[in-house]
């Protein structure tokens, strides 16, 4: 009796359960490892920043001037205008550059023409020590020690006018006269053709290009090529933009031929019209390159 009892709860608690309703909620998915954040977007809008690189990159390179990325030139060439003859003769130095440009010219200027250009009769009246102590509104202020001699004091000053104006900031020198003075005050110190390329010294090759200004007959500028001993071994002319009375920029190449390479002359000078001799004839001493 008991035993049966015992079967009969037993197959009660069983129909129970299998009767009993299932749960119908749920603990969701398993869990999983927490997603990598992403990285911040490649594009910089209004508000985005940019962040440092990091301490292994090689930090950023600074354009030598401004933000135009244009590296600041190593070397500067300066037009220095020395006298000859009562004249101004130009020529050229190429230094390591420096923002003072104006002070380097004149220190330059007043140190005088290379053995080479004093040999071919090139001087300077400009003492030690000048300098610019001031540039305003394109006008430099230069003070010299005075001179005795108003010619020469001129010559001096136009040595200075030349030379400086070469740079876009400066139109004029102040000397502490009435007026600055500008390059067309000291025009007629020029002589009547001015070689500006090649300078006295320099190598050329063939073709050598020669430049400068002239007022000459009709405008005509005649050029040969001289070598060692002197023979001619090339001529060329050309048109200046100006002539018979007015100054006028020419340029013009002339093709030489040379076995070896020797000293030599550049010569630029008009033809009289009276006699068909050379005249106002300005030479350069150069070196010849050989020719091919």
């Amino acid at each position: 009796m008991i035993r049966c009892r015992s079967a009969t709860l037993i197959a009660l608690v069983l129909l129970v359960a299998g009767c009993a309703p299932s749960r119908s909620g749920s603990l969701g998915p398993a869990p999983t490892a927490a997603a990598p954040i992403a990285p911040a977007p490649t594009s910089v809008g209004p508000s985005a920043t940019i962040a440092p690189p990091p301490t292994d990159a090689p930090a950023p390179t600074t354009p030598g001037i401004g933000t135009t990325g244009v590296a600041r030139p190593e070397t500067l060439t300066l037009e220095l205008w020395y006298v000859r003859d009562g004249r101004l003769v130009p020529t050229r130095r190429t230094r390591p550059a420096t923002v003072a440009t104006s002070r380097l010219a004149l220190a330059e200027l007043a140190a005088g023409p290379t053995p080479r250009e004093a040999d071919a009769g090139l001087v300077t009246l400009l003492p030690d020590g000048a300098e610019v102590s001031r540039i305003v509104a394109g006008v430099a202020t230069v003070r010299l020690a005075a001179m005795a001699d108003p010619v020469t004091a001129r010559l001096r000053e136009a040595q200075v006018v030349y030379t400086l104006t070469q740079f876009p900031t400066v139109r004029q020198v102040d000397f502490g006269a009435a007026t600055p003075a500008g390059r067309a005050d000291h025009a007629d110190l020029l002589p009547p053709i001015v070689v500006t390329g090649p300078v006295i010294g320099g190598r050329v090759t063939s073709p050598v290009t020669v430049t400068g200004s002239a007022d000459v007959f009709e405008a005509t500028v005649n050029v040969r090529v001289l070598d060692a001993a002197g023979r001619q071994l090339a001529t060329a002319f050309t048109t200046a933009t100006c002539g018979n009375g007015c100054r006028g920029g020419y340029r013009v190449a002339v093709r030489y031929r040379l076995s070896a390479e020797q000293s030599g002359t550049i010569e630029v000078y008009e033809v009289s019209a009276v006699d068909g001799s050379r005249t106002k004839v300005v030479a350069v001493p150069v070196t010849l390159a050989a020719t091919r």
